[in-house]
Parts: structure tokens; C-alpha cells; sequence
């Protein structure tokens, strides 16, 4: 039974919705300590924050560590406090006296050059607040109005959420000097002058979030608090390199790619005709990461489970799609786009992220890619490792039977009204990196995410994380989720056919027709990489066919497979031309005769439109053949497939659905086959005019050709590229049909290095259109390689509070 740990079901009546009034401020620190402290108003903070500092004998020193070195360690910096701001003291009157500790000002070290954002990998982040990754050391430098003593008390506090507690690790204090809890600590480094420089440990188990940070000090002229600054806020993310995470992955190529690459591929189409194109993740953007955490908070998630990457993952799986909880993204697949923007024309996730921080309304329109997009860049961005994944032939099970049910009439035509299972073309989901705790031993790994809006889970439009290992083993009593994702790679395809009485048989069971090629961009390059067999084991093998026996028996139809026939020795393959948009195409059917008889076989063929969901149009051509094949032989049909035929009758995506069936005269074999195929769209160039440097304005060409023989009307372009180019739209109104068109645009490029820009073109007639170029940046003459510009103050939607 699946516990209620880290079910967002728990959150599922209550969404959270857009306010009008403004977020209530956090109370003041001496305020809430007042109404909590009820009945220990005499203990003072240092008493609940340690019990060895509720008395004022000095002889507890050793309890706080000894004193520090005043000594300039090499490479030590004096540095100004870059602040400075009124405290309070004890008595929360705002009095300074002679002698107290006062802390004039705090510098964390949080620009992009200075070593606590190189060393935590987050100095790619256009932000200068802090950003760190749990579990790992942070250096900070305190300036002080005195040298500090080693009677002095120092306290660092941590606190997120508008509710802070101890005891749900909201409220973090850490005593200077003095192991703290949870792996959380703070020691002296080097004391110099009225500077003081600490080393903080994070713990590794750590509420994820934007912590407000303060000191608090004592001295034997009373206490003193440093007021909390915007300034002084620290994000901490999750820590794959850290080995106490559980997060953790042990291959440096792996975070390399699947958590600091800001860029990658994505895979569509069809098995036999591949699609790619290339996505801007753009986890650094500026924005981007407050759009992370403002998703956490319009769910109501409870700060208190955001240190747990089960929880945060299932919630961003809830989350990035709009159903249940005014989520990022409004799925449509209805091909009527006019209210919002074509999913085939976003190249990446940053112009929806932030158009959902800054006006809290779903975006519309995406469809699978785009919620793996998204979802990519979100769960990089919060510190997980995670890749985007492509299924081909990606079955949806409406009715855990763990089968593809397949109807048809007594002449083989397709039952469209019983036939509420489908085969998507391809369905692309997540894999994020974690070990599962809340599972057995032996799940740890990849973890199916997929924010696809398809079936609830425990109410909500959500799915995941599932364990890969209970997948490909067929345990699908495995939480989260793993009956629906087995049958989207592994389950069978079964063809029923209704019989002279209205019952129906089963007349043939395509077992290799799901999942039949599962991939994802290969690391430290653009190439595919095939990871079918982590999902399963080899088709047809023992293991396969085990796992398989496993999940239907925990199925709704654990005896499926009992009234099948077995008799075949005439075999069929399906071909289609691979043709762009506008061009005619020709299928073709190969039959073999396996036997050593002659045989005939009788066909019949149906080709209808269809979205890449599985979701068919009508019927627009048929034809009906009779093929005799001699022992051993084979022999082919075709249908040829004219553009004035299909063009009517296209629909998004541009694929079309071949149904073939037939019957072999001699013997009764039924033969059954779906074959999905697309014309191809053309793709866009684009061409760097001139050298990328950091800072300087550069231009890139982009030209496209109309394949079609048709106008063209109300096209756009969208171009975007991290650390290149924030996302831009572009109406250029109507392209002839057949006609060319050229464009310049310049952009000004903020961060060095290897970088993607990517485009797009969209028109009522005419989508799927993209390309991309990478653009080697260099830094800029006599600068750290960064660049200010692009840094826009983004508006923020009213955020909700746990």
C-alpha cells in the first residue's frame, strides 16, 4: 500500500490560487519568538538554540571551540562590508551599547567569479544572490564593529517559508564553533581585524529553497541580531556530488550533462523515420530558478518535504501540466492553437517559465516534449539529474489491462468506437536520477517522471518517479505508477475481431509492437542514444516474456492470452517512403511465405490521418488486394500516395496511419498490422555573420524555403539561446508558396563558452519547422566572462505559502 509520504494527493484539495492581495510579510523575528514562546519568555534564543549557552559562565568555552587564529592566511582577503544596517539587541529596542558584538555587515561570496559558486558548480546562474548545493561547505566573512573575542557567541539562522520551525528544518540555527544538527555547522577560519571568515556546512538532507539569512551574537553587553537583507538571501539546491545526497550520481560526465547542460535533444516522429530538434533547457537564466520554487509554492507543497527529491519530483510531475492545479502548461492536442502558441513552435523552456512567474496563468499550449521540456529544466535546475526520453510506438493503458486492445468488425476494419486504448507515434517523458528509500533495495537510479497529462494517480494528473528496475521486471506493484509506464514500453498489442454472434476472439497478439526504441541524447554530444535496455530486457528473450507474465497478472485481464491461435507461417512488414511535406509517397507491403505451401492471402488496406497520440481521422483511401506467394517466396504491394490526396486531410504532426489486415486462404492465419509514418518538415538554416564575444552585438542569418505550393499566412519565428539570446517573437506575416525568405537578427550574447541558439517557424499551414546553430562565445577583453545585460527585473504573480 502506497503510504501517504510523498503523495501530492495529500495537496490535491486545496490548489492554490492566484491571490489579489499582497503576500503577507514574515513576522519579525522578536515577534514570533513572543507568540511562540508562551510560558518561556525567560529563555533567551541562545537557551533554545543550545542548552551550553543558557548560562552566562565563561567557563564553557570549550564547548564553543577555541579561539581563532588572527593570523593573514596566504591568499586571505580584508575585505569592506558591502552593507551595513541597524541590529537589535536583547531587548528588540534597537540600542546598541558599549561592548556588544555588533555585525555591520555580511559578504557571502556569491558573485559568479568568487570560489563558493565555482566550487558548488552554480556559477553559471545569471543571479548574484548566493547558490549553493547542499551537503557541501560554503565560506562566508562576517565584518564586525570590534575584534572578535573569544567569549564572543556567534549564531548563523537560516529560515524559509512564512511559518519558520526548528523541528521542520525551516528554521535552521547554526552555533558558531559548535557541531550543529543534521550535518549542519559553522567554524571559524580566520579571524582578522574586525573581519571574521566561517566556513558553513549545509546539511545534505536540507530543505531546497531561498533561505533568509541573519547572525545572531552575544557578548556580556547583551545580544544583537543582524536584520534580515534581501542582499543576504542564499538558494540551496540539491547536491549530486555530494555522497551523503541521495541525490548523488558517482560519474562526473553524467552531472556534466544531465544537470549543467543548458541545452540538448529532443527525439519525435516515428521509429522508422526519426525527427530531432534541438531544446533550450536554460536552468541559469535569470528567473528561471524563482520560477522553479514559485511552482513548489502554487502547489502548497509544505517546505517541510522540499528537502525530499521524491516529493519535489512528483509535485513538478503535477505541476508542469495545468490539469487539477493551475499548473505551467495547458495541454492541447485538438489542432486548434488560435488562443495560444502551436507546442511545435516553443524551442525551450525559459519564455514559458517565465511568463508563468510573472503572470501566474498557465501557458498555453504544449504537448508531451514540452512537459519533458520543461520538466528537464526545472528538476536541473533545483540540483537533479535528469534527461529527457523519447518512447516510439508508446502504448496508453485506459484500462490496466496492461494490453493494447485493438477492435475490429468481421472484415478486419477498425472499431474506432471500442478502440479507447492507442499507440502514440512517440511519447516523451523524464528520467531523474535518485536512490528510494521509500522502496526496497534494488530501485535506486533512474526514475520515470513523466508531466504529461494522461491518466490521475491518486487523483492527480501526475506520474512518477517510478523505479526503471520495476519496469523492466514487470513489478507493477511498485509505487509510483508503474502498471501505466510498464504498458507504455512493454506491453503487448491484441487484435480482437468481432465474430458472426457479436463476440469477440482474439485472432493475433503482436508482442514486439510497444516501445520499441527508447531514447535519449548520448552524452557530450548530439548524438541519440538507444537506452531500450535499461527499460527492458531483450525482446522475446525468457526475462522479457517474465516480466511481462508478472505485470498481467496484476492486470484487469490476467487470462488475455488464453484464447489465442498460434498458427503463422506468412509474415508481413510495412515500408513507407520517407517524403517531405508537399512531395507524393508510396507505401509498401512485403509478405513472405515461411510455409511449404502455396498460399494467398487476401488484404485489405486503410490509411487515415492521424495525430501522433494515437488519435485517428477518417479514413481517405482504401484499396483491396489478393497475393499468391510460392514456398519460401515473397512478393510486395504498394500504394502510391498523392499530396492532393493527404492534403486535405492533414492534421498536426503531418503523420498518417496505414491499418493492413487480411486473412490467409488456405490456413485462416489472420494478419494485422499498424504502421504509423510522416512526411517530413523542412528545417531552417541558420548561419553566424561574424565572431561571438561577451558583451558585443552579433547577428545570425536564418533562411527558410516554403516546400509547399501554398501561401503561407500569419508565419512566426521564434528564436532563443541561453547565455545568448533571451526568447524573441517575430511576426513576419505571409511566405508565398515555393518562396524563399531571408532574416537578420542581432543578439547580444552575456555568458562565454559553447552555446545554442535555436529557431523556430509556425504558420496555421505549416509547423514543425526548427533549427539551431551553436555559437562559440568568447569572454570579454579584460572581464570575468560575464555580462549584466539580459538581467531584467522579472515581475512576480502572488505566490502562495505553505
Amino acid at each position: 500500500m502506497e503510504g501517504p509520504r510523498s503523495d501530492v494527493g495529500r495537496w490535491g484539495g486545496n490548489p492554490w490560487q492566484p491571490s489579489t492581495t499582497p503576500e503577507p510579510q514574515p513576522e519579525p523575528e522578536s515577534d514570533r519568538r513572543n507568540r511562540r514562546g508562551r510560558g518561556r519568555e525567560r529563555r533567551s534564543f541562545w537557551a533554545r538554540c543550545c542548552g551550553c549557552c543558557s548560562c552566562r559562565n565563561r567557563d564553557d568555552d570549550d564547548d564553543w571551540g577555541p579561539e581563532p587564529s588572527r593570523n593573514r592566511a596566504s591568499g586571505s582577503r580584508d575585505r569592506r562590508p558591502p552593507s551595513r544596517g541597524t541590529g537589535v539587541n536583547a531587548a528588540g529596542d534597537g540600542t546598541i551599547r558599549e561592548g556588544m558584538l555588533v555585525v555591520t555587515g555580511v559578504d557571502l561570496l556569491s558573485s559568479r567569479s568568487d570560489q563558493n559558486r565555482r566550487e558548488h558548480h552554480t556559477d553559471e546562474f545569471e543571479y548574484d544572490e548566493l547558490i549553493v548545493r547542499r551537503g557541501q561547505p560554503f565560506h562566508a566573512i562576517l565584518f564586525l564593529n570590534r575584534e572578535y573575542e573569544s567569549s564572543d557567541r556567534i549564531a548563523l539562522e537560516l529560515l524559509i517559508g512564512n511559518n519558520p520551525e526548528v523541528g521542520k528544518g525551516t528554521h535552521v540555527i547554526i552555533p558558531v564553533g559548535k557541531g550543529g544538527s543534521g550535518g549542519w555547522k559553522a567554524q571559524v577560519i580566520k579571524a582578522s581585524g574586525h573581519s571574521l571568515e566561517l566556513r558553513v556546512h549545509t546539511s545534505p538532507s536540507a530543505i531546497i529553497g531561498k533561505f533568509q539569512f541573519t547572525v545572531r551574537t552575544r557578548s556580556e553587553a547583551g545580544e544583537f541580531q543582524l536584520p534580515f537583507d534581501p542582499q543576504n538571501e542564499i538558494y540551496i539546491l540539491f547536491n549530486p556530488w555530494c555522497p551523503d545526497d541521495i541525490v548523488y550520481v558517482d560519474h562526473e560526465d553524467w552531472r556534466q550533462e544531465y544537470v549543467l547542460n543548458e541545452s540538448g535533444r529532443i527525439y519525435y516522429g516515428t521509429e522508422a523515420q526519426i525527427g530531432e530538434r534541438t531544446w533550450n533547457y536554460g536552468q541559469f537564466d535569470h528567473g528561471v530558478l524563482d520560477a522553479c520554487l514559485y511552482i513548489l509554492d502554487r502547489r502548497g507543497m509544505p517546505y517541510g518535504g522540499r528537502g525530499d527529491p521524491v516529493s519535489v519530483s512528483r509535485v513538478i510531475s503535477a505541476m508542469v501540466n495545468s490539469l487539477d492545479d493551475n499548473g505551467v502548461l495547458i495541454g492541447n492536442w485538438s489542432g486548434d492553437y488560435s488562443q495560444g502558441t502551436n507546442p511545435s513552435a516553443w524551442v525551450g523552456s525559459v519564455e514559458i517559465l517565465l511568463s508563468y512567474l510573472r503572470t501566474g496563468y498557465s501557458v498555453p499550449y504544449g504537448q508531451c516534449w514540452v512537459f519533458a521540456g520543461v520538466t528537464t529544466t526545472v528538476l536541473r535546475c533545483l540540483g537533479l539529474a535528469t534527461r529527457t526520453v523519447t518512447n516510439f510506438n508508446s502504448a496508453h493503458d485506459t484500462d490496466t489491462s496492461l494490453t493494447m486492445d485493438i477492435y475490429f468488425d468481421e472484415n478486419m476494419k477498425p472499431l474506432e468506437h471500442l478502440n479507447h486504448d492507442s499507440v502514440w507515434n512517440f511519447h516523451v517523458w523524464n528520467d531523474c536520477w535518485m536512490k528510494r528509500p521509500d522502496l526496497p533495495s534494488g530501485f535506486d537510479g533512474w526514475q520515470v517522471v513523466d508531466a504529461t497529462p494522461q491518466e490521475t494517480s491518486s487523483g492527480i494528473f501526475c506520474c512518477g518517479p517510478c523505479s526503471v528496475q520495476s519496469v523492466k521486471n514487470g513489478l507493477v506493484y511498485m509505487k509510483y505508477d508503474t502498471p501505466f509506464i510498464f504498458a507504455e514500453v512493454n506491453s503487448d498489442k491484441v487484435y480482437w475481431q468481432r465474430q458472426d454472434d457479436g463476440s469477440f476472439k482474439i485472432v493475433y497478439v503482436e508482442e514486439k509492437a510497444i516501445g520499441t526504441l527508447i531514447v535519449t541524447k548520448a552524452i557530450s554530444s548530439n548524438m541519440r542514444e538507444d537506452i531500450t535496455h535499461i527499460y527492458k530486457h531483450p525482446e522475446g528473450s525468457a526475462a522479457e516474456r517474465k516480466a511481462v507474465e508478472t505485470a498481467a497478472a496484476h492486470g484487469s485481464k490476467p487470462n488475455v492470452y488464453e484464447t489465442r491461435d498460434t498458427a503463422e507461417d506468412v509474415s508481413m512488414q510495412v515500408e513507407a517512403q520517407d517524403a517531405v511535406m508537399g512531395q507524393d509517397l508510396t507505401v509498401s507491403i512485403v509478405l513472405t511465405n515461411r510455409g511449404s505451401s502455396r498460399r494467398t492471402v487476401k488484404l485489405h488496406l486503410y490509411l487515415s490521418v492521424t495525430f501522433y497520440t494515437g488519435v485517428t481521422g477518417s479514413i481517405f483511401k482504401e484499396t483491396k488486394k489478393e497475393v499468391t506467394l510460392a514456398p519460401g517466396s515473397s512478393d510486395s504491394v504498394t500504394m502510391p500516395v498523392a499530396y492532393k490526396e493527404y492534403r486535405p486531410h492533414l492534421v498536426d504532426q503531418g503523420a498518417m496511419l496505414l491499418n493492413v489486415s487480411g486473412h490467409v486462404k488456405e490456413s485462416g492465419q489472420v494478419l494485422a498490422k499498424q504502421h504509423t509514418f510522416r512526411v517530413r518538415t523542412p528545417d531552417l538554416s541558420l548561419t553566424l555573420l561574424g565572431a561571438a564575444v561577451v558583451g558585443q552585438e552579433c547577428e545570425v542569418q536564418i533562411v527558410f524555403k516554403n516546400p509547399l505550393p501554398v501561401t503561407l499566412t500569419n508565419v512566426v519565428f521564434r528564436l532563443e539561446g541561453s547565455g545568448l539570446q533571451r526568447p524573441k517573437v517575430l511576426n513576419v506575416g505571409d511566405i508565398g508558396g515555393n518562396e524563399t525568405v531571408t532574416l537578420r537578427q542581432t543578439f547580444v550574447p552575456v555568458r562565454p563558452g559553447p552555446r545554442q541558439l535555436i529557431a523556430s517557424l509556425d504558420s496555421p499551414q505549416l509547423s514543425q519547422v526548427h533549427g539551431a546553430i551553436q555559437v562559440d562565445v568568447a569572454p570579454a577583453s579584460g572581464s570575468r566572462g560575464f555580462s549584466d545585460a539580459g538581467e531584467e527585473s522579472i515581475p512576480m504573480a502572488s505566490r502562495g505559502g505553505a
